[in-house]
């Protein structure tokens, strides 16, 4: 992987702490240097992505160039979290793949209606986890051509 790729920022808003470790060591067992950052709820993403309260310094909070957002979270849940994003100019062009538990259909429609990038569902193995990331960061840095951070 290149060393622009590895610069660019993972953002993870998950509320379910077992899955964000089972991604951190995801990412550690397919060797992705990117930097992992997280939040846990919707309310919590909006703070980080508009740099309020403890998230105003960018050494802190730099700006992601992917998030991997579950629709299901406390305070704030992802559709609400997507549609907010997806409506802010200085916002929408982050690439948002959900990373989700569900398989309902509604899910899957609604979230590309507001502007998802990908819909995933969470894999149940480490396994699985580590083909999802791998295949992941393969599309997204090695592949697709992502907007430079303004």
């Amino acid at each position: 992987m290149d060393e622009k790729a590895n610069s660019i920022t993972i953002l993870m808003a998950d509320d379910d702490e077992d899955d964000r470790l089972m991604t951190k060591e995801a990412f550690e067992e397919a060797k992705l240097a990117n930097e992992l950052r997280f939040v846990e709820d919707g309310e919590e993403l909006m703070e980080y992505l508009y740099r309020r309260d403890k998230y105003s310094d960018p050494t802190i909070s730099p700006r992601p160039g992917l998030i991997l957002l579950d629709l299901n979270m406390p305070r704030k849940d992802g559709r609400e979290a997507l549609r907010e994003i997806k409506a802010d100019a200085d916002l929408r062009q982050i690439p948002i793949v959900v990373l989700t538990t569900s398989k309902a259909e509604e899910d899957i429609y609604r979230s590309y209606d507001l502007g998802v990038n990908s819909f995933i569902t969470k894999p149940v193995s480490f396994e699985g986890m580590v083909f999802v990331i791998t295949t992941l960061a393969q599309y997204w840095f090695q592949i697709v051509r992502l907007p430079e951070e303004k």
